[in-house]
């Protein structure tokens, strides 16, 4: 009975399973048909693969030049996102206070805050800053919006490092920050890691504040992704190609950091 138990469940997850990524597969393997047989009646489980939606892609778009982008804000936004929010978790953590606690969750708060929201108010900012139509700018909203979500995981992470290692420091001559430099930050490295990577996702998919804030030069790919939808149809084909470039990378990221992603949720929820 348990046995069977077992495979009725397992059965269940892999029907889920299939059930949420079907859209995915179908995307897929939309990028490798012909632009006849994406849409034929009855639908054809076999083709033949193509490479004809990556050409058209390309030769529409400036791929390279929407990747740099997408590239450049990511890696800006997850570097000043870390420079800000693993200080500042730190430093909440190791407070005393009575209020570390609701401080770090204001925090999270901020990150929950709907885009749409605030996208007059950073625009105005960035035109007042003379930062609009660069990339600069998102860059430093998403930097603004990610430190929090960095300070309110690094804060529940360095909570559950043992002080001791810290307090030893300190007695054998480090000094507050030589001690945070040199035995809190290795200890927390999965933790950072993971951090970076929420940081790297959040930026990378980020579609509302490029399409408002940037150039047509300065657009990264999640925007460019728009594109494939005409005033008339879709170009699914082309929208396909250009999905695949733009999750590659962060697919490749992922799987290259994954046993520390895994580590460091695990340490950061609790």
């Amino acid at each position: 009975m348990r046995r069977a138990l077992d495979w009725a469940r397992r059965l269940f997850l892999l029907a889920l399973l299939a059930f949420f990524l079907a859209p995915f597969l179908w995307l897929a393997t939309t990028a490798y048909k012909p632009s006849s047989a994406i849409f034929s009646i009855p639908p054809r489980l076999t083709f033949t693969p193509t490479l004809d939606q990556f050409r058209n892609a390309f030769a529409v778009f400036d791929v390279p030049s929407l990747v740099e982008s997408s590239l450049l804000i990511a890696g800006f936004s997850t570097l000043l996102s870390l420079v800000i929010g693993v200080p500042a978790g730190y430093a909440l953590a190791r407070s005393e206070s009575r209020l570390a606690m609701a401080v770090a969750y204001g925090f999270m708060g901020v990150r929950m805050i709907p885009a749409v929201a605030a996208l007059i108010p950073f625009y105005l900012m960035m035109r007042d800053l003379h930062l609009l139509g660069s990339w600069v700018g998102v860059v430093l909203i998403n930097a603004v919006l990610n430190s929090a979500f960095v300070t309110w995981m690094m804060f529940s992470y360095f909570r559950g490092l043992p002080k001791e290692l810290e307090e030893a420091a300190l007695t054998d001559g480090c000094t507050p920050f030589g001690a945070f430099y040199k035995v809190a930050l290795p200890a927390a490295r999965s933790g950072i890691i993971a951090s970076a990577l929420f940081c790297t996702l959040f930026a990378w998919n980020d579609f509302l504040f490029p399409m408002f804030l940037t150039r047509l030069d300065s657009k990264p790919i999640s925007v460019a992704l728009l594109s494939a939808y005409g005033t008339k149809d879709i170009t699914w084909g082309t929208l396909g190609a250009l999905a695949h470039v733009s999750t590659i990378p962060i697919v490749l990221i992922v799987l290259w950091l994954n046993r520390y992603f895994v580590q460091g949720v695990a340490r950061g929820v609790h």
